[in-house]
């Protein structure tokens, strides 16, 4: 291994994107050794895609039932076809990190069970992210307002204030009451009470995020106070409404808050791209040009742009060199398409400041998984920045440069993150 490949394997890693569950659900209902492999790791898309029957796929994240065997058997053909995805290898990393198994046998998963329930204990959900991992921190996204300190590690486990149904033009006003104390009535008091979420938790809070192209286009336009006036009394009076209105509110909606994330210095992260599951996607809906509108009406906000635009890298490069405000998450990149990943972090490395580049997030729900694929994404940022090596581009000193810089510098310049921790440790709730 040589001095480039050595600084990537053991360095400290930013991980600016999961959907850990918290540490109770972790240890009272955490997964057992299948669902440590395949549960939230995307790999069952990929194998209902390669031919298994959802029914088997669900029967095989059943805990419930003790009988291995039985669960493995319906997607053992179908793992077979997809085992070499990126999917896929984060799978085949966590057998074999963790568990020991070259390859996922019944009698090596019976064998591993001890193991596993060993792992499910207090404090270890830590232990694995930061020293298994080499993690720094994880940004975690649980879609909630909430951002209080983490009482299983305040300072490593950041989270989001999440935006993302209310750009969708969902709007639940008894939570909102709830939570702010506010009753909307009209578009004032729900300014207000969007104005009380952030006085509320953006003091802990990494960032604001959405991932709205799940349930809508990216694409973004100004509204008027008077239309969104409107189409909020409609939804107060209970009536449905219409998907053209549905936009428009969440359209307002998302402008408000970016607004308020620029008041509050948090940046704004937005799924672009490739939606998981399968069957469900409208392919032109994720497409980062959508959101030029937005990255010119509010040039003085941080945008951060995930998943490389998969399938459309192109228009997220071009994206990102044009806007100042806007930077690049490779997160869950890596395990989409990790071979389209290399080509993509090359040519944003000699087309956009190298200070725009986020390396990694893994975009899971498990911290085995979280791990699985931070390996990976040091793997093949390895032959990315080699691949930049042996053509002469870059000599071993810079690639290490780069490497660093690509791993933890960018993220804790945008993110602020030692005044956010100090932030987090000296907060006193109200």
């Amino acid at each position: 291994m040589n001095d480039l490949a050595q600084h990537i394997q053991t360095i400290s890693l930013a991980d600016t994107h999961e959907h850990l569950y918290d540490e109770s659900q972790y240890v009272n209902s955490g997964p057992d050794i299948l669902q440590d492999l395949f549960d939230r790791l995307y790999i069952t898309a990929d194998l209902v895609v390669a031919g298994a029957a959802p029914a088997a796929v669900a029967a095989l994240l059943d805990a419930n039932n003790p009988d291995l065997e039985a669960r493995w058997s319906g997607v053992a053909a179908a793992w077979e076809h997809c085992k070499y995805t990126g999917f896929g290898e984060a799978v085949r990393l966590t057998a074999r990190r963790v568990y020991g198994m070259d390859d996922i046998t019944v009698p090596g998963l019976y064998a591993a069970v001890e193991r596993n329930a060993l792992l499910r204990q207090p404090g270890e959900r830590l232990r694995i992210l930061r020293d298994e991992g080499r993690l720094d921190y994880v940004q975690i996204d649980s879609k909630t307002w909430s951002c209080l300190p983490d009482p299983a590690g305040s300072d490593f486990f950041l989270h989001d204030l999440s935006w993302y149904f209310l750009s969708n033009g969902e709007i639940d006003f008894d939570a909102m009451r709830q939570e702010t104390r506010i009753e909307v009535t009209d578009l004032k008091s729900l300014r207000s009470a969007f104005e009380a979420l952030f006085a509320l938790y953006a003091p802990c809070a990494i960032a604001v995020k959405s991932q709205h192209a799940y349930r809508r286009t990216l694409l973004w336009s100004e509204r008027s106070d008077a239309d969104a006036a409107r189409i909020l009394q409609q939804m107060l009076r209970g009536e449905t409404i219409s998907e053209a209105e549905r936009l428009c509110m969440g359209d307002w909606c998302l402008a408000r808050g970016v607004e308020l994330s620029i008041e509050h210095k948090l940046p704004f992260k937005l799924h672009t791209g490739y939606n998981a599951r399968y069957g469900e996607m409208w392919i032109d809906r994720i497409r980062p040009g959508h959101l030029c509108a937005l990255l010119q009406r509010y040039p003085q906000a941080r945008f951060v742009l995930m998943h490389i635009g998969y399938p459309y890298a192109d228009e997220l490069i071009a994206i990102a060199k044009h806007y100042p405000g806007v930077f690049v998450d490779m997160c869950w990149a890596w395990s989409i398409d990790p071979h389209s990943s290399v080509d993509f972090l090359r040519r944003m490395l000699h087309t956009v400041p190298v200070n725009k580049l986020f390396v990694f997030g893994g975009d899971t729900w498990w911290p085995n998984a979280a791990v699985s694929f931070a390996q990976q994404a040091r793997t093949w940022l390895t032959r990315a920045l080699q691949a930049e090596v042996d053509a002469g581009l870059i000599g071993e000193g810079e690639g290490i440069r780069v490497a660093t810089r690509l791993m933890s510098t960018n993220q804790a310049e945008c993110f602020a993150i030692e005044d956010k921790r100090a932030a987090i440790r000296a907060y006193q709730p109200t």
